[in-house]
């Protein structure tokens, strides 16, 4: 497994290596007890980010929520977007100037949490007019991910097999499952189990699911999805299109204390969302 400690993190370069080669890297303690106390905070503030949920049904009468915008903003969860020692890790994986597309809260609930099906997140995002897939994901623990709570699994160095076809299962699209299966074979399927202030970054054509959360903990996920400056969508599309980001220090995090003036950001309708079929969380 691709697995760094922030403490150490040592040479960005061999971090590129190994996500070309896998897809994806760990990056074990990249927020402190500090910061990551607070992002939780935000999470669970009744009038932040998650006021804006909704629900994607995945099957056996289970739902995933989502709450899902653009534009980073000014609260909690907008230092993180923005802060440099995700940026700069993220500029460095995709080879220069970035920009971010959007962000998503990812909440399982106890024992009745749903499921992710297999995907790659550019089987969605190429439906929306990006033209390349040089683009990522940054999931951050925001709760501890284990097998149990259904954290990501993915096949490691599919990323290289190119954009397979997506067609909906369920709420959500789903990678050709016989292609699928045929990889399973020849690829390693991992767990990415993360513990709080943990994040994995993963290519946008890595292929990746999550399970059902069957234990009596939520697994709360904040996934930030991440584009080269070059790759603006050519599609009508609120979210796609370049806006460069304003870096702040990583001491933003811990010192800010906005978590409900979400002034900038646009949350997504979910009606207006062809990538899923969402109905309204109550």
């Amino acid at each position: 497994m691709a697995d760094f400690d922030f403490r150490n993190i040592g040479d960005l370069d061999d971090i590129k290596r190994q996500y070309d080669e896998f897809g994806y890297i760990i990056i074990r303690n990249i927020f402190n007890k500090d910061e990551i106390s607070r992002i939780r905070n935000a999470f669970d503030n009744p009038n932040g980010v998650l006021k804006h949920q909704y629900k994607i049904p995945s099957g056996g009468g289970r739902d995933v929520i989502l709450s899902l915008w653009n534009n980073p903003g000014n609260d909690v969860t907008g230092m993180v977007a923005r802060s440099e020692k995700i940026v700069n890790i993220c500029e460095n994986l995709l080879g220069g100037d970035i920009f971010h597309f959007h962000a998503k809260a990812i909440l399982k609930l106890p024992s009745i949490g749903g499921q992710f099906v297999w995907h790659q997140d550019y089987g969605y995002w190429y439906k929306q007019g990006f033209l390349y897939p040089d683009m990522m994901t940054v999931s951050i623990a925001v709760d501890e991910n284990t097998k149990e709570n259904g954290c990501l699994q993915v096949l490691r160095g599919s990323h290289m097999c190119g954009r397979l076809s997506h067609g909906f299962y369920e709420g959500e699209q789903m990678a050709d499952p016989e292609r699928v299966s045929k990889l399973k074979n020849k690829l390693k399927l991992e767990y990415v189990v993360l513990n709080q202030g943990d994040a994995v970054f993963f290519h946008s054509n890595l292929l990746h699911n999550s399970g059902n959360n069957m234990s009596s903990k939520r697994r709360l996920a904040y996934a930030i999805a991440y584009s080269a400056a070059y790759n603006d969508s050519v599609a009508e599309h609120p979210f796609a299109h370049y806006n460069p980001i304003e870096k702040v220090t990583d001491s933003a995090i811990a010192e800010c204390e906005n978590e409900e003036d979400l002034t900038g950001k646009v949350f997504l309708n979910p009606k207006d969302d062809i990538t899923v079929k969402s109905k309204l969380a109550s």
